[in-house]
């Protein structure tokens, strides 16, 4: 499975709308903290606010909110929003597209591939990667401030 930059980017958007909490973003906000285009942030959040993730708010202090809490949105369905279906081959989710059904056997291993990304996916909300990413920044900034204190020593 190959998962697009529109996806990727969905995420990411998502997240940094979520760590500012109440507040509206302007996507000029998020597309220059994320490194991402802003005309292509603009198809994207389009799609975001279509599948009920966003809802924009109009006025001088306008942008982006999120439509519910950062933990009832989880990444299965921001990812199946952007990309439609992340089944690593057809026949996964369509028992019927495979002529090779009953001579394959590669399609078990398929149905487990399909269950862990669902899995993983599902059960990852973007309040769970806003924790991993806070506790990933702190942990940097631990190893920084170890390592310049460290260089004093010398």
């Amino acid at each position: 499975m190959w998962v697009s930059t529109k996806a990727q980017y969905g995420l990411r958007a998502l997240i940094e709308i979520a760590r500012r909490d109440d507040a509206a973003v302007p996507l000029k906000d998020v597309a220059e903290r994320q490194g991402i285009s802003q005309h292509y942030l603009e198809q994207i959040a389009s799609n975001l606010r279509r599948a009920g993730f966003i809802r924009s708010v109009r006025g001088a202090h306008g942008g982006y909110r999120l439509a519910r809490p950062a933990a009832d949105i989880n990444a299965y369905d921001v990812v199946t929003a952007m990309e439609g279906s992340i089944a690593p081959v057809s026949c996964v989710e369509n028992d019927h597209v495979c002529d090779n059904q009953n001579v394959c056997g590669t399609q078990d291993l398929w149905q487990r591939v399909d269950t862990a990304l669902r899995d993983v996916l599902g059960g990852t909300t973007l309040a769970d990667l806003i924790a991993e990413s806070d506790r990933a920044q702190h942990a940097r900034l631990v190893q920084i401030d170890t390592s310049y204190a460290g260089s004093l020593g010398r």
